[in-house]
Formats: C-alpha cells, structure tokens, sequence
C-alpha cells in the first residue's frame, strides 16, 4: 500500500473512532478543518509539527499513522 494512502486511511479510521469532530481536531492542531479534510483525502499530509498535534490529540502513535507499525 502506498504510503500516502496508508496514512489515509489509519487517519480516517482513528478520526472515526475517536468520535471527533473534523472542526474540533482543526481547531486543536491549528489547522482548517479544508487540511483536515485534505488529510483524510489524501490530497496532503500534515507537517511534522502538525503531526506531533494530531497523534497527541487523538492518543495515537506517528509511527502507527505513517505506516511503520500495526
């Protein structure tokens, strides 16, 4: 699977899970709720430091998110 998507798809999944709003995840890693939808798109990816944001947010591990873990 294709990095990008792979992070697709275990963002959207963990987004799904987590019972969070696209606009409260926006508002907490100081994005647009448009990058967030581009995120879960597959049109972007977060930076780093927005990545750091996203995985303390949603208690999830960067490595999970990129794909080096399952």
């Amino acid at each position: 699977m294709e990095e990008v998507n792979l992070f697709k798809d275990r963002f959207t999944e963990c987004l799904k899970f987590s019972d969070i709003k696209q606009t409260e995840l926006a508002d907490a890693v100081k994005v647009s709720k448009q990058c967030i939808s581009d995120y879960k798109s597959g049109k972007s990816k977060p930076s780093i430091d927005t990545l750091i944001l996203i995985c303390e947010f949603l208690d999830v591990s960067a490595d999970y998110l990129l794909g080096l873990t399952d």
